[in-house]
């Protein structure tokens, strides 16, 4: 298979806990407990590839018997994984979530392997010549990120970058004044980037635009959400929903706004299709 996008940064194993009561620090309450495949670029691989798109995976997995497991059961879904580096010594990362009928409670992303092979999850991209979108996610170190925004390779590439978490935000700093990157955050995220809480998502994608980013892509929840494009702003208003879950939301917008813009659609349908497949996913019962 020849990819038409590639995600690069965290696959590894999500153990979801969820349940359907309001929960607060110590809370124990009944629920379910599941595990599947996740991370950041696995989300957003596996969401393009059920928009049409045929994704390919550069990250680390280890040569351990999870990591058998998920390569196979990414194979299953289509995915490309022939590019996935196979650590002999290192384990298969997981993420670990608690959520709540009130959303997330708390998570943990044990990313370890990913941050210690640093660049040798690029290899692939000198063999494989590409030139379509590129989704990027910030659980990489904040060195390897900093070396992408100044590698050659990248300077004219159709970056999307997703920070990963609040946490991570930071990260993506380097990529403000990238010629062609586009950022997806949440409101949260964009203050953190920009130093200051910010009133509103249009606001908040105006000034990331302001600060020498290419594009900027912001969400607020149920609230309003922004493009912010060379163009101009667009923004609109995601429909009301009863949300059952959280985790992932974010990156199925992402692949949503990407599979759109690939299709050709203009920056208010790809906003409008990634708000839709958000809605569709933050609903669902499906684990």
């Amino acid at each position: 298979m020849t990819p038409d996008i590639l995600c690069i940064g965290s696959v590894l194993w999500d153990i979801i806990g969820r349940s359907d009561v309001h929960m607060e620090r110590g809370s124990d309450v009944g629920g379910h407990i599941r595990r599947h495949p996740g991370g950041v670029a696995l989300n957003i691989a596996m969401a393009a590839r059920a928009y049409g798109m045929t994704p390919a995976l550069l990250s680390c997995v280890g040569r351990d018997a999870e990591g058998d497991e998920l390569v196979a059961a990414l194979s299953r879904l289509g995915l490309i994984t022939d590019t996935l580096y196979r650590s002999e010594d290192l384990p298969t990362d997981v993420y670990m979530a608690v959520e709540g009928a009130n959303g997330l409670i708390a998570a943990i992303a044990d990313a370890h392997s990913l941050e210690r092979v640093g660049d040798k999850i690029l290899r692939p991209l000198d063999a494989l010549g590409f030139d379509g979108p590129i989704a990027l996610d910030g659980n990489l170190t904040e060195d390897l990120l900093a070396r992408i925004a100044a590698d050659p390779r990248f300077a004219q590439a159709d970056l999307r970058l997703a920070p990963a978490s609040p946490g991570k935000a930071d990260r993506l700093m380097p990529f403000l004044g990238h010629g062609s990157a586009t950022l997806y955050v949440n409101l949260e995220e964009a203050g953190l980037l920009l130093h200051a809480p910010q009133p509103n998502a249009p606001a908040a994608a105006e000034a990331l635009r302001a600060r020498g980013l290419h594009r900027a892509l912001v969400t607020d929840g149920p609230r309003m959400a922004a493009c912010v494009h060379p163009g101009g702003l667009v923004a609109r208003r995601p429909r009301a929903v009863m949300v059952t879950r959280v985790t992932g939301a974010g990156d199925t917008f992402m692949a949503a706004h990407i599979a759109a813009e690939v299709q050709g659609a203009d920056p208010e349908t790809a906003l409008e299709r990634a708000l839709e497949a958000a809605a569709i996913y933050v609903s669902s019962d499906s684990y």
